[in-house]
Order: C-alpha cells, then structure tokens, then sequence
C-alpha cells in the first residue's frame, strides 16, 4: 500500500523540478563569431563554403586518413557534441566514426547549441599528436568524456567553413 507524500516531500519535489526548470531557462548560447553568410534555412561560420570540392564521408575519413590529409573536402555530418566554452569545436559522429572538429587557426567558433545538428563544412584531415592534458581539456570543455578525444596519434578535422542549419 503506497503512502500518501508528505507535505515536505512534496515540497521538496517542486523546488527540485523549479531549480531543474530555472536551470533550463538560464541556459545561454554562447555566439562568439558571426556568419559570413546566412539565409533562410542556414547561417555559415567561418569563410563562404566552396561545394566545388570533392565529397567525403566521415567514414572515408576514419578508414583511409592518408588519402585526405591536407586535401580539401565537402562534408556533411551530425554533431554530437559542441564545446559549451565557447563553440570552439565539436566532434562529428556518423555511425561508429567519431572525430574532432576544430576550426582553422582558431578563427571562428558556431553557436553552442548546435549539438544534434546536421552540418555541412570544408575543411581538411591533419595528424595530430594529442597530450594527455589536452585530452582532458577538451573533454572539460565538453562537459563530457569523449572517445573520439583521446590522447595520442590521432586525425581531426580542421574545418574553414561550417554551415549550420538554423532552428
């Protein structure tokens, strides 16, 4: 037989469901950088995207690094997650391929709340050599631990240009 909640029980359920709510509500996008284009449907970050380049796959990108370091490509990928910093990076996930995102010479950065969105960049693979230290901030910045984040030889993504679909 269920016990009638306690009024203190009770209450103490609508403070946590209010600060839970308040929460929510407080969260802010971060936009640190403006689009250098922007239509109905989209706003790009970063320099005017070139679809003259040749498609790739994150998958492409995962498999055969070599064929696409320091070559520019098209791509169209979901983020999993952004960097709640400042919107510095994020990392892309197709499938089980995972791979950081960071945008050249640190010189844009998308909006924070762009997490689960489909985007469509250039950019091209380099190698990168990842320090413990670094991991973990990145992770951090996250707010999350993240395979595609490990230390250690790895490829990322140095992006030029980054469309991102608004709403």
């Amino acid at each position: 037989m269920n016990k009638p909640a306690s009024n203190s029980s009770v209450k103490m359920r609508f403070a946590l469901m209010w600060l839970f709510s308040v929460g929510l509500a407080n969260a802010e996008t971060i936009r640190l950088s403006e689009p250098v284009t922007e239509d109905v449907h989209s706003e790009t970050f970063g320099i005017p995207l070139d679809t003259s380049v040749h498609n790739a796959t994150l998958a492409q990108l995962a498999q055969t690094p070599a064929d696409y370091v320091q070559s520019r490509f098209l791509l169209r990928v979901p983020i999993a997650k952004v960097c709640q910093k400042k919107g510095c990076f994020f990392i892309a996930s197709d499938g089980e391929h995972r791979m950081r995102v960071a945008f050249n010479d640190y010189s844009f950065f998308i909006p924070t709340d762009s997490s689960g969105k489909t985007v469509t960049l250039n950019g091209e693979l380099v190698r990168v050599e990842r320090s413990a230290e670094k991991a973990a901030h990145f992770s951090q910045d996250l707010q999350s631990a993240e395979r595609a984040l490990q230390s250690g030889v790895t490829y990322e993504i140095n992006a030029f240009s980054v469309r991102v679909p608004k709403g």
